[in-house]
C-alpha cells in the first residue's frame, strides 16, 4: 500500500512524525529516503521526541553514523548511512541486530542492500520546487503490519 501526503509545513511533517511514533513498537525500521534537506532529519526528529519521556537533545547523526535513544517502550536507533561505504560497515554498527529489537529510523537506506528488512515502512521525502517549505511524503510498504496506519493516513489526507 501506498500514500503520498502534501505537507505543507515544518509543523505538518512533526504531526506526521508523532502520528507515525505512536503506531510503533520493537522490531519496527523506518527507511528514510530523499534529497539532501528534504526533511528527513527534521521527521527524525519529531518522532524520537514523540517518544522520549525527558526532552534531550536530537542531533543529526551525520557524523556519529548512529545515535540511540531509550523510550519506555524500547531502544530507538537513528541512523545516518550517508557516509558508510561498505555493507560491513552497517553490520559493524550493530545495526543489523538493532532492526530485530529496536525501532530504527534509517536515513539513506538505499545503502543497506541484501540488509533492508522486508517489513519497513519506507517513506519518501521530495521538497516542492516552488514552495521551500513545502514536501510532498510517501509512505509504502507492502506489509501488512502497516496496513492499519496507511489506511488511517489515506483517510485523513
Amino acid at each position: 500500500m501506498r500514500v503520498t501526503l502534501p505537507i505543507k509545513t515544518p509543523e505538518q511533517t512533526a504531526d506526521l512524525a508523532k502520528q507515525v511514533g505512536g503506531d510503533l513498537g520493537p522490531g519496527d525500521c523506518l527507511l528514510l529516503s530523499g534529497p539532501v534537506g528534504a526533511g528527513k532529519t527534521h521527521f527524525a526528529r519529531h518522532l524520537i521526541w514523540s517518544l522520549l519521556k525527558t526532552p534531550e537533545d536530537v542531533p543529526s547523526p551525520t557524523f556519529t553514523l548512529v545515535q540511540t535513544y531509550e523510550t519506555d517502550l524500547t531502544e530507538v536507533w537513528h541512523a545516518d548511512l550517508y557516509r558508510l561505504n561498505a555493507l560491513n560497515e552497517i553490520e559493524e554498527l550493530g545495526l543489523a541486530d538493532a532492526m530485530e529489537t529496536a525501532i530504527c529510523l534509517i536515513e539513506w537506506p538505499e545503502l543497506l542492500g541484501p540488509l533492508t528488512p522486508p517489513q519497513a515502512l519506507k517513506l519518501t521525502f521530495r521538497p516542492d520546487q516552488n514552495d521551500e517549505n513545502a514536501r510532498l511524503i510517501t509512505l509504502e510498504s507492502t506489509a501488512d503490519r502497516w496496513t492499519a496506519l496507511l489506511g488511517d493516513l489515506a483517510h485523513d489526507s
